[in-house]
């Protein structure tokens, strides 16, 4: 393990690993939640409450290699979103999720474990170069697991001049049946459907949002969204904070066959309710400036 990424003492409730792939991992248990964050994009790849089924998805064929996403739990999008808003943007979603994080902080305070990890251009340089995205910054991610799960993303200006970003947590719910599954709380948002054959309009969310195909949708929606599964008599709850967009997103069969990380017959277990700040909403900062992005994921039964 790359002992040089765990700048603290680890609290007994946390264990250092090597995980998938020969990756450093940190595993969390305690008797209110256990977790497991990769250093490798401070990537969370499992959150289970006590006394709930498991509430991250992860592929089975997801790719645990240094340079390669891993598929599933919830990776970070910066400082752009897909495939950016100008032509020749790569790695799609931007590098973060390529890049391994420094853990500089760890507490357990009464069976919660928060973790906050540190990235900055440095620690990119040598995956893109600085001529790839030439700004300075620092990002902080705050990662609680408690009865909720919560993720904060907080980048920092550290350069002289401004700049905007996209950014995303890409969070990969575990469903029972996605056709069975709805998203409240988008009612009246519009959106921009990236599904295949979707037009250039962007229509008006009517009701809740179910799932019979494809779904790829950026919607301008502020609020809390709410997937109700009712094969799994419970309801997950996405509230966030300083977030313009919720991202909806199932591939279904032919998408989910085209990705070589993805079981072709996963699709119907996963779903992403995604909090963004993306396209006409990217963040723009002034020099020193800075901005967070929070996530509070919470389950409970329903009917």
């Amino acid at each position: 393990m790359s002992e040089d990424l765990i700048a603290v003492d680890l609290p007994a409730s946390v264990t250092r690993a090597t995980g998938e792939g020969g990756l450093p991992v940190l595993r969390s248990s305690t008797a209110v939640a256990t977790g497991e964050v990769y250093l490798h994009g401070a990537h969370v790849s499992a959150y289970t409450p006590a006394g709930q089924d498991p509430v991250i998805w992860m592929s089975k064929a997801s790719m645990f290699a240094a340079g390669q996403p891993i598929r599933g739990g919830v990776p970070i999008c910066f400082p752009w979103f897909g495939a950016g808003r100008e032509p020749g943007m790569a790695p799609a979603h931007g590098f973060a999720r390529l890049a391994d994080w420094t853990l500089v902080g760890a507490d357990d305070t009464d069976g919660v474990v928060a973790l906050t990890f540190r990235l900055t251009e440095t620690d990119v340089g040598r995956l893109l170069g600085v001529e790839a995205w030439p700004h300075g910054f620092e990002l902080t991610y705050a990662v609680t697991f408690g009865p909720e799960l919560t993720l904060a993303l907080s980048v920092s200006n550290t350069s002289g001049e401004e700049y905007s970003f996209e950014e995303a947590l890409h969070t990969y719910f575990h469903v029972k049946d996605i056709t069975a599954v709805t998203v409240e709380g988008l009612d009246g948002a519009s959106y921009l459907d990236k599904a295949p054959g979707a037009g250039a309009d962007r229509p008006t969310q009517s009701g809740p949002v179910d799932f019979t195909g494809e779904t790829d949708r950026v919607y301008a929606a502020t609020g809390t969204a709410v997937a109700v599964d009712p094969g799994s008599a419970r309801a997950i709850t996405v509230a966030k904070k300083n977030s313009a967009n919720t991202v909806v997103w199932n591939p279904w069969t032919a998408n989910a066959a085209a990705m070589a990380d993805y079981d072709d017959a996963e699709w119907p277990t996963m779903l992403c309710v995604e909090t963004a700040n993306a396209l006409e909403h990217a963040i723009t900062l002034g020099a020193g400036q800075s901005h967070t992005m929070t996530t509070r994921i919470s389950v409970a039964p329903r009917v």
